[in-house]
């Protein structure tokens, strides 16, 4: 794909992937949109990227509401005219005990990374196929892969997109349209403090191998030089589905083996922070 010219839209364009590929896409020579809720902080955004001689746009939204990513698109739209690469990137995660996910938090995590993926899908794909030209991108993640304890929503929104850029891929195929999925392994972003800030969030164990956001963005973008169904960064992450396909009973059998362990090391420190201060005094002379 040439790319000088091309309009490139990126949901989750505030932080993490989404502002690293939004720098990295612009010096590629993509105009890019930006499209978040924090406005003021695209507005930084986009500023940097003209600094460097770079196109940017702002596309303000919350991707929670329907009508809300119905107005952006149709804004993006009226702007530009139509667009080369949509990136489906914005999402949430929470860790933790089911039971302790509100049916709140699980509808938003839900609407955010299944239900904003698919309705900008629908609404960008049929202009994609009149022109025969374009390339969905989905930023999934390998949790779909193997459903691991503490992430149950989030995993199971990862799963499901997997499975609908598959269908999707394979439904276009001939079209000149192509469906990716990108699956990468941690990643240093804003994920990790969101989830733990969450309403009984905790913090992921997983933070600690985490890899730079940079380097998945640096994937995108030769997923789109060189488009393919699914993408793992790093390469070697792939395996875990295998991991998943092998081990499965012995993965069950340990059950919910890291929570427990968070959950102990969380009543030691409650009790570290409720112990009473023994005072020392010194009798008078």
């Amino acid at each position: 794909m040439h790319l000088n010219g091309k309009n490139m839209v990126i949901t989750g364009a505030s932080s993490g992937i989404g502002e690293t590929l939004a720098y990295m896409a612009a010096r590629k020579g993509f105009r890019v949109g930006l499209v978040a809720r924090r406005e003021e902080r695209l507005h930084e955004i986009a500023a940097k990227i003209r600094n460097e001689g770079g196109n940017a746009d702002v596309f303000p939204a919350d991707l929670i509401s329907p009508v809300a990513r119905t107005a952006v698109y149709e804004n993006i739209k009226q702007t530009w005219g139509h667009v080369d690469v949509w990136v489906n990137n914005a999402g949430i995660g929470w860790y933790g005990h089911i039971t302790d996910l509100s049916p709140e938090l699980a509808a938003r995590l839900i609407d955010l990374n299944v239900q904003a993926p698919v309705h900008f899908t629908l609404l960008v794909l049929p202009d994609m196929l009149e022109r025969q030209s374009g390339q969905l991108i989905q930023v999934g993640s390998i949790a779909g892969d193997i459903p691991s304890q503490g992430v149950a929503a989030y995993a199971a929104s990862k799963s499901f997109i997997d499975n609908f850029n598959t269908a999707l891929h394979r439904e276009l195929r001939r079209s000149g349209v192509f469906a990716t999925v990108i699956k990468p392994g941690p990643v240093k972003t804003e994920f990790f403090e969101r989830a733990i800030s969450q309403e009984g969030g905790r913090a992921v164990p997983a933070e600690r191998l985490a890899i730079s956001s940079e380097r998945v963005a640096a994937g995108i973008l030769r997923a789109i030089d060189h488009p393919k169904r699914t993408v793992y960064i790093p390469w070697y992450v792939g395996l875990v589905h295998w991991v998943e396909l092998i081990f499965s009973p012995i993965i069950d059998a340990l059950g919910p083996l890291l929570l427990n362990r968070e959950d102990r090391r969380l009543r030691k420190e409650r009790r570290a922070q409720n112990k009473p201060t023994v005072q020392c005094q010194i009798p008078p002379h």
